[in-house]
């Protein structure tokens, strides 16, 4: 047995910083609340105006786009009806919604997070321990200090989405930047291209593919997020998961598990075409 004497726990710590952070910056956490609130507010308002069919015909349109490939557009165009005969369409939007609001604010941290760590060499000592945490810390974690800021419901949802989703971004984007072939970057500054020039209009184009790739990976990890985000309070079909583990009814959490598994397959090959797409061999 490992000795008493020898124990020592942060927990003590870390509840106290919760505390503090709650007491000093509550109107900060309730602006931010508010924010999350009417962002999410806007994309719901938006997704529910959109007919059925219309998703369908998106989806189809967007797939051809992706892959070229009319099967390949039918078969993921049709796979959302699915949903609907499950009845759990309206689900499947509040899912939607929450999933887009975490993958569009991880985007709009992750990726300049991802160009510093390019830029800025120094950088990466610091980012890259906090990436391996957030990485490896179990997702139900998130779950606490989301619920303890914000309470319940869909912000706290969105929060731990956004922290749990956002590392694949932010090492791809800096992977691509980093492996921009040198003599290119050279040839550019020759011609008198400055730092940001060389950013933007060359180092930028040229990591598309791995930057892309990132954000096909947050979005998968944003989408392993609806059951976990569920248990607190976040709607969706993530709830039908929960409900059915709880009333034990295998029947409806096939139904529901399926409906993640149709959004995940869609969004996934949707996300890898255009990503391939980016590729400087498959470019037009």
């Amino acid at each position: 047995m490992f000795p008493e004497a020898w124990r020592f726990h942060i927990a003590p710590y870390v509840n106290e910083a919760v505390q503090w952070l709650l007491h000093s910056f509550a109107p900060t956490f309730d602006r931010m609340a508010a924010s999350i609130t009417s962002l999410l507010g806007a994309i719901s308002r938006g997704l529910t105006f959109i007919p059925w069919w219309a998703y369908v015909l998106f989806i189809g349109l967007a797939a051809w786009r992706a892959t070229r490939r009319w099967t390949s557009a039918i078969i993921l165009g049709l796979m959302p009806l699915l949903i609907g005969l499950f009845g759990l369409w309206t689900l499947a939007v509040d899912t939607l919604a929450i999933i887009i609001a975490s993958v569009l604010l991880a985007l709009l941290l992750g990726i300049p997070v991802g160009v510093l760590m390019a830029e800025a060499k120094g950088t990466t000592k610091f980012i890259t321990p906090l990436l391996d945490g957030m990485q490896t810390m179990p997702s139900f974690v998130y779950l606490i200090p989301a619920m303890m800021l914000f309470g319940l419901g869909k912000v706290p949802a969105v929060f731990a989405t956004l922290i749990y989703a956002m590392p694949p971004v932010i090492r791809l984007t800096h992977l691509g930047l980093s492996q921009v072939p040198k003599p290119v970057q050279e040839a550019a500054k020759a011609y008198g291209a400055t730092r940001w020039q060389l950013l933007r209009e060359v180092r930028l184009p040229l990591a598309m593919p791995s930057i892309m790739a990132g954000i096909n990976q947050t979005t998968m990890m944003a989408l392993s997020m609806v059951v976990v985000s569920s248990m607190i309070g976040a709607r969706g079909l993530g709830q039908e998961v929960l409900l059915s583990i709880n009333r034990i009814d295998v029947g409806k959490g096939f139904e529901s598990g399926l409906s993640i598994v149709i959004m995940a397959i869609v969004i996934d090959r949707i996300t890898q075409g255009f990503a391939r797409r980016f590729e400087p061999h498959r470019q037009n």
